[in-house]
């Protein structure tokens, strides 16, 4: 009996460790993503976790084809806010996150409104990722569908609200977002799809842009659709009233 109840402490005494340690190297990576959060506070990043994710993909498939995976590079320019087009700007926010200036990372509004819509279709049909968010995920986050990212997701994007400024933020963003294959960031997408610079983006081309965040390596050098023609117009729309930093 006694043997038993040692046997016992000791489990306790190893499971403590165990869940102490796992605090402790959960905390390391905290410190870690917030270290990463308080550079970007003043250099811009070169790559991002999406970006080299990306680029693997599309080396792997000219591998499979017979090219040099060498010779595979993004179509990545960083430019600052001042020269990146008000259009844009005032259309992701309207596409993506019209309370962006309101909310300190995530949209509990919008959650409420996405679970109840996915609720009555018995299915996740819509989310209410921010642009912070996905700000959070496209930096240093893969891009897998789970709770524990999720959280992860919204811790950092808890770290860039309470250290960046809400125009960090969104010149971050609009770097760094997936405009097409192998295509990152305003500059990139302006060339690739109308062959100008995103300082000179129309109302209507950055509406599209916005239009097609969601799934950009479906639309090719501005191709359109009659859904895409609606949601622009919408979108084009909404622009009169969406507030930027």
């Amino acid at each position: 009996m006694a043997r038993r109840r040692r046997g016992r402490r000791r489990f306790a005494r190893l499971a403590g460790a165990l869940v102490l340690a796992g605090f402790a190297a959960l905390l390391v990576v905290q410190v870690w993503f917030l270290a990463q959060v308080l550079w970007l506070a003043r250099n811009n990043p070169v790559s991002t976790a999406f970006m080299d994710a990306s680029l693997e993909t599309l080396r792997a498939q000219a591998a499979l084809k017979g090219r040099d995976p060498g010779r595979t590079k993004l179509a990545y320019d960083w430019v600052p806010y001042a020269r990146i087009s008000q259009h844009l700007k005032r259309a992701v926010i309207a596409a993506e996150d019209a309370r962006f200036l309101d909310h300190a990372g995530l949209d509990w509004d919008a959650i409420e409104r996405a679970f109840e819509k996915n609720q009555k279709r018995g299915r996740v049909v819509t989310g209410a990722s921010t642009i912070t968010q996905q700000l959070a995920k496209n930096l240093f986050l893969s891009g897998e569908r789970s709770w524990a990212r999720k959280a992860q997701e919204a811790i950092i994007a808890w770290m860039l609200e309470a250290t960046l400024s809400k125009r960090r933020i969104l010149e971050l963003y609009l770097n760094v977002a997936e405009w097409g294959e192998g295509v990152f960031g305003a500059q990139a997408a302006a060339r690739y799809h109308f062959a100008t610079s995103a300082a000179a983006l129309s109302p209507r081309q950055a509406a599209w842009l916005a239009v097609v965040l969601p799934s950009p390596r479906r639309y090719a050098h501005g191709r359109t659709t009659p859904y895409l023609e609606r949601r622009v117009e919408v979108i084009l729309v909404r622009m009169g009233s969406a507030r930027i930093p």
